[in-house]
């Protein structure tokens, strides 16, 4: 198959990441961005060599296209490359609304197109490592921190920051959604900055999922318990440990051979470390998805995993407006 000719429309922050590793990649042809500010798209374009277009001229010289918009734009991009022709990649979320993310799905159903979500988080060296030592996950717990800057603000923490984990969390627990409690307050923007979440799972798993985007310290923690021990994975490094029980052991037994203040968690589990590979999260996503689209296969994240994870994220929204009590100061004076 000849190389893919690929384009990226949104090449803000990370649409000029994606365009920069697209240019890179040895088996597709980049050719060309476009974006809403005109400049920065021709500042792009020249930095890369390739050509500004506008969105719907780039996907009409394209067979795949990255999205990379502001998220109120996603569907209105997304489903103008797709009825280009182009198997599409938008990153997340897939839509901010279920109503836009089923259209785009039912569009590349219709015409045999790919349709992916770009959760880069699945990529992650971290999450990689530890996946083949997962065994049934019971308990997970995630946070999220990062420091307020105005990208992203035009939808709640839900969409913006939380959505990598709750995709994560759904990838990890096979099980479906059995409630949902959350917790959120606006801070600096007039939707919600900062929201924790309780999500159970019709086989008794649980996960808290905690997110804030006006925090003054910048964290990806990750911890997954499971009968065998658990993991604690940093996201940002793309490392961590399993504690996992040594085998044979039994601590009732150890107890009554052993002065039990004596016994230190040394003796009970071992320490394995997770090493990341050190791969570039958002190049093994594209990778995936141009495999993908190639036909042979890749894992990359559907647009039914992010219509999953995005219904999620909505049902943590309603939630919270559903619960929420704001009081009122009383200025009246005495």
């Amino acid at each position: 198959m000849s190389d893919l000719r690929v384009g990226v429309v949104g090449v803000g922050r990370l649409g000029s990441v994606h365009a920069r590793i697209l240019g890179e990649m040895s088996d597709c042809d980049l050719v060309g961005v476009a974006d809403a500010d005109g400049a920065r798209a021709r500042e792009v374009a020249n930095r890369l060599s390739v050509t500004a277009f506008n969105a719907g001229e780039l996907a009409g010289e394209c067979d795949a296209v990255v999205v990379a918009v502001t998220t109120s734009a996603h569907h209105e991009v997304a489903r103008l490359a797709l009825e280009s022709g182009c198997h599409v990649l938008v990153e997340k979320p897939l839509t901010p609304t279920l109503a836009e993310a089923d259209d785009l799905v039912e569009t590349a159903d219709r015409l045999g197109l790919f349709l992916a979500v770009g959760h880069v988080e699945r990529f992650n060296s971290a999450i990689r490592a530890c996946r083949p030592l997962l065994d049934d996950p019971r308990y997970i717990s995630s946070q999220r921190l990062a420091r307020f800057q105005p990208r992203g603000t035009d939808v709640p923490v839900m969409l913006d920051l939380m959505i990598h984990d709750i995709d994560l969390v759904l990838g990890l627990v096979d099980s479906a959604v059995v409630s949902v409690d959350a917790v959120g307050v606006p801070v600096l923007t007039d939707s919600i900055d900062m929201a924790n979440a309780r999500i159970r799972f019709a086989n008794g798993a649980c996960a808290d999922i905690s997110a804030s985007r006006v925090s003054t310290e910048q964290t990806r923690a990750l911890r997954l318990f499971q009968p065998s021990g658990y993991f604690s994975l940093d996201l940002a490094s793309g490392a961590g440990e399993y504690l996992k029980r040594r085998d044979g052991i039994e601590l009732g037994e150890l107890a009554r051979t052993t002065d039990p203040g004596a016994i230190s968690l040394g003796d009970i589990v071992e320490r394995v470390k997770i090493h990341g590979d050190g791969a570039e999260p958002l190049w093994l996503e594209l990778e995936a998805f141009l495999d993908t689209v190639r036909g042979n296969g890749g894992g990359s994240v559907s647009a039914a995993e992010g219509r999953a994870a995005l219904e999620v994220a909505l049902r943590i929204q309603s939630e919270i407006e559903r619960s929420a009590y704001v009081p009122v100061q009383d200025t009246r004076r005495a």
